[in-house]
């Protein structure tokens, strides 16, 4: 039998393994690394891209069909069984929508990822959990590894059976290992003859791994000779002897979702199933999420449109003090965000898949950016949403129809949108991830500055070197289109936000510069900074993903080009409010206090703060849990400046 045995690993041997998998080349242009080291390429997404016309005749086409299948869905019904009824299944895959990106040669629809994105939009509108069904199945499922790193006879074999709905699921996540893939415990070990691989370990978290008929599993090959030997991907049928569905687990949201724990003991693969080489499972997973994660803003920004909708109509119909509500400031304010935020999450997504579609741009950091922002700025719309409907947005939908009202799942909206900080790497993890990818150029240039092991004289070295590229990139820093008024006059009232945006990105690589100087190879433990120079590019890239979105409008003539200005402008506004209190955060902040506090916390030294309480270790509820499995974080999103801390994911 399996067992969750524990893998030690070091420090140095985890950073050693994340940045091996990383890509390390840079053969296309990016949009935000060129922005991180402050060179504002308004170029790359503008004029902003647009599918072909005979693609967005097909996508139109696809939705309209799908659309008529979405509305008899019943979500209330997956709400109240925490499942999704086989006949809605059936239904997605007799539409064709467990193979939306899978090519028409295999069976599948071949939208492109702009039309994916929509597709997702519509079926998670209807549920959440059918969107991650979908997107858990298509984004990190075989399809998508197979299509980047699979054989031709592997796609011939497995990729028609995903498309007609063979559903797959992706096992990573281990119970005693999160953000450090090092400490995968998971074998495949190979067979006498060479012929197969026999797997063994325990995942968890395996979104569809309850349902699944097919998996792609990440588990270590031993090195030896004739074997390459480390963490490698599978295609495992899910129904091969020594695979045990030991449970099926339930969360506070998403509640019809088939996430589970799965045993492996000596399950026999075909050495013709691994994905790629021995020891790519790691890259090409992290390849894999380039496009994949565009899924959770896609749901995300379902989830803002529907708030918007509802926010609208309520806060209009919803009379007090002789007024609707929504024309009270207070609550006027809340509108305005979810609108403006609304309208940027599209623009942004939209920029992002047709990006990815056009394959011109290495798109890692704008697909990571897209993810980490949308997550976070959907919680805080469907916060907003709450408030505005009051203690009917606490209520949940059964209870207001049990009393005749309008069934509004506001509260279940909360729920359901707080696993996407979470999902595919949580906020903290991306952070980091995005981080090591925009100072990529910084650990070129200055090498062995920023090795914590590195000897003196090799730092003195390294800074001669540093010198020089310093030196030419520092002085184009300090001037550059932003200060000039005429600059992106072609956006009209616009333009003064692409000017900020041009003086941000230089300014914020000002600070990441500083920062460098001041801490050297200890930035990397300076996750506070990091964190708010990445939230700092989210917000840029949003700005600019806005504004470029309403000038094509405006330079098409649409209808909507007006309000969509309006919009754009709205949000700017906004963002710069944000952007303005990130900056002076990067100095101003409590970070040292805190690091003081957390570590006296875990000595020990405010345990008498806990009492007056139930002492929780004393029960068999979710904090034994946590004790026995570790705290976890999605391991598939790592980053070198987090190799060993696990804050809490999931597949």
């Amino acid at each position: 039998m399996a067992t969750t045995a524990k893998v030690d690993a070091t420090e140095e041997q985890a950073r050693a393994l994340v940045e091996e998998s990383r890509e390390t080349t840079w053969a296309k242009p990016s949009f935000a690394k060129e922005m991180f080291l402050g060179r504002f390429r308004l170029d790359l997404i503008h004029p902003y891209p647009r599918p072909s016309a005979e693609d967005s005749a097909k996508t139109e086409a696809y939705l309209t069909r799908l659309r008529a299948f979405c509305e008899i869905i019943d979500g209330e019904a997956i709400e109240a069984e925490s499942k999704i009824p086989a006949e809605y299944v059936q239904g997605l895959a007799e539409h064709g929508c467990f193979g939306l990106k899978i090519p028409e040669e295999y069976g599948g629809q071949g939208l492109s990822q702009v039309g994916y994105n929509r597709a997702l939009m519509l079926v998670g509108s209807a549920h959440p959990s059918l969107g991650v069904l979908l997107s858990a199945h298509q984004s990190i499922g075989v399809p998508e590894p197979l299509k980047l790193a699979g054989t031709p006879e592997q796609k011939r074999e497995f990729l028609p059976r995903c498309a007609k709905g063979a559903v797959s699921a992706f096992l990573l996540t281990e119970p005693d290992v999160g953000s450090d893939p090092a400490r995968m415990a998971s074998t495949a070990t190979p067979t006498a003859d060479g012929e197969a691989y026999e797997l063994s370990g325990v995942k968890l978290w395996t979104t569809n791994g309850v349902v699944a008929e097919l998996l792609v599993v990440m588990a270590r090959v031993p090195r030896s000779e004739g074997h390459r030997g480390g963490i490698s991907a599978f295609v495992v049928e899910a129904d091969s002897p020594g695979i045990t569905v030991e449970r099926r687990n339930a969360f506070m949201g998403l509640r019809g979702i088939e996430n589970g724990v799965t045993r492996m003991d000596k399950v026999r693969v075909p050495a013709r199933n691994l994905i790629g080489r021995e020891g790519d499972g790691l890259k090409i997973a992290l390849t894999t999420l380039n496009a994949g994660r565009l899924a959770i803003p896609a749901l995300c920004t379902a989830a803002a449109k529907w708030s918007l909708k509802i926010g609208r109509e309520w806060s209009a119909a919803r009379v007090q003090w002789g007024r609707p509500v929504g024309e009270h400031a207070a609550v006027g304010a809340k509108l305005s965000f979810i609108a403006a935020t609304t309208f940027a999450l599209e623009a942004a997504l939209d920029l992002s898949g047709a990006m990815c579609d056009e394959d011109r741009n290495d798109i890692r950091i704008e697909a990571a950016l897209a993810k980490l922002w949308a997550s976070e700025m959907s919680c805080r719309i469907a916060d907003e949403l709450v408030q505005i409907r009051g203690g009917r947005g606490y209520e949940t939908a059964a209870s207001l129809r049990a009393r005749g009202e309008r069934a509004v799942a506001a509260e279940q909206l909360v729920r359901d949108l707080r696993i996407n900080r979470i999902f595919e790497g949580s906020s903290e993890i991306m952070r980091l991830l995005i981080a090591r990818e925009m100072a990529d150029a910084h650990m070129a240039a200055a090498g062995a500055l920023v090795d914590r092991n590195a000897e003196f004289k090799d730092k003195a070295k390294a800074a001669v070197g540093a010198s020089g590229f310093y030196a030419r990139w520092f002085p184009q820093l300090a001037v550059g289109a932003g200060t000039v008024p005429a600059t992106y006059a072609e956006f009209g009232p616009l333009a003064r936000h692409l000017r900020f945006v041009e003086r941000s990105a230089r300014k914020q690589a000002r600070s990441l510069m500083y920062a460098m100087a001041r801490w050297q190879a200890k930035l990397e433990y300076r996750q506070g900074f990091l964190g708010r120079i990445v939230d700092i590019g989210a917000e840029l890239f949003a700005m600019s993903a806005a504004c470029v979105r309403a000038q094509a409008l405006r330079a098409e003539d649409s209808p909507e080009a007006p309000a969509a200005e309006q919009l754009a402008d709205a949000f700017c506004k906004q963002a710069r409010i944000r952007v303005h209190q990130l900056f002076a955060a990067l100095w101003d902040n409590t970070d040292d206090t805190d690091t003081t506090v957390t570590r006296a916390l875990l000595d020990g030294r405010f345990r008498w703060l806990e009492g007056g309480v139930l002492d929780p270790s004393e029960g068999t509820g979710p904090w034994i849990a946590e004790w026995q499995f570790g705290p976890s974080t999605e391991q598939n999103l790592l980053s070198p400046f987090l190799p060993s801390t696990r804050t809490g994911a999931t597949t």
